[in-house]
């Protein structure tokens, strides 16, 4: 495996590389109207995560960023994020089925390897997903064996310092977000979507559950962010996709069907979903990703989850 010691002495003493540097422009911001934006999989029959631009062909040609942890606890590669920090500028947040979690450091290599963690854990039972808090720089993680795990830094800009502070029990916890403009954390499980209030900093960060919770027919799935209308959160369960009034907590369906692993609309309001095809060996994955217009396959793919490329919460 190849040894990156010069990229991660340099992000981690001195400016943080710019986004630029991976090719990541405004096309990469869900604000941007382009309809060729870069969209992020979780390609488990590789293991790799793999940045397209939509309009390209998926082909290893094309790729214009990937990470490749290898196997063990990293195989089956469950949930990815980007954000951005004033320490390392673009992050990768992983999650992998297999047991681990962590935080990559995108460096202007454009294929990355597992030595390219700042950080790394097992939560255990089976990681789903992986959420950032801004300015205090916790991780949350949800575990679908039932609860959210929390970690705590002593220093924002020291990720290698995070630690296991608080477990929060949470009935088959597939997904967290962020919600910037509420501040809550939102965290979906068995036929439920919750919010929680986030108290304190740094070892001292913890969970609060709120009132506000949305009653789900099946299990949760996935959650994230509505590009087009910040007001609104997305999520899927057993039965299918819809959309969540994040005031009012109405919940309107968006889409019908099961087995949607991944929901998100950009900011021209097209949705973007991932529909597994009940195929062997991985019944959970698909090798088409879908838009309200089209698709694109990545061929043999086995892929888990669809994102847009963005360090934007909503």
């Amino acid at each position: 495996m190849k040894r990156r010691t010069l990229f991660r002495g340099a992000a981690i003493g001195a400016a943080a590389i710019p986004a630029a540097a991976f090719g990541y422009s405004a096309l990469a911001e869900p604000t941007a109207t382009a309809a060729n934006y870069e969209v992020s999989i979780t390609e488990q029959r590789t293991n790799r995560l793999l940045n397209f631009k939509r309009g390209s062909a998926w082909t290893d040609a094309n790729i214009t960023w990937s990470w490749s942890p290898g196997g063990g606890g990293w195989s089956n590669l469950s949930d990815v994020k980007y954000r951005n920090t004033a320490s390392f500028g673009w992050i990768a947040l992983a999650t992998a089925s297999g047991g681990k979690v962590g935080i990559v450091n995108m460096t202007s290599e454009k294929h990355q390897e597992l030595n390219d963690l700042l950080w790394s854990a097992t939560p255990g039972g089976n990681p789903h997903a992986i959420e950032r808090i801004p300015d205090i720089g916790a991780i949350v993680t949800a575990s679908s064996a039932g609860f959210l795990t929390v970690y705590g830094p002593t220093a924002v800009s020291k990720p290698s310092t995070l630690a296991k502070v608080q477990t929060v029990t949470l009935a088959g916890a597939h997904g967290v977000l962020w919600d910037p403009t509420r501040k809550l954390l939102w965290a979906i499980g068995d036929k439920v979507l919750r919010a929680y209030q986030v108290t304190g900093s740094y070892r001292n960060t913890r969970l609060k559950a709120t009132s506000k919770k949305v009653t789900l027919k099946g299990l949760g799935h996935d959650l994230q962010p509505d590009y087009s209308d910040k007001g609104k959160l997305l999520i899927t369960d057993t039965y299918g996709a819809y959309e969540v009034n994040a005031s009012t907590l109405a919940k309107k369906t968006v889409r019908e069907g099961r087995l949607i692993k991944s929901y998100v609309r950009d900011s021209a309001g097209e949705g973007m979903w991932l529909q597994a095809k009940n195929n062997e060996p991985r019944p959970w994955s698909s090798d088409t990703v879908r838009w309200d217009s089209g698709s694109k396959v990545r061929s043999g793919g086995h892929i888990y989850k669809a994102r847009i490329v963005t360090t934007s919460f909503n």
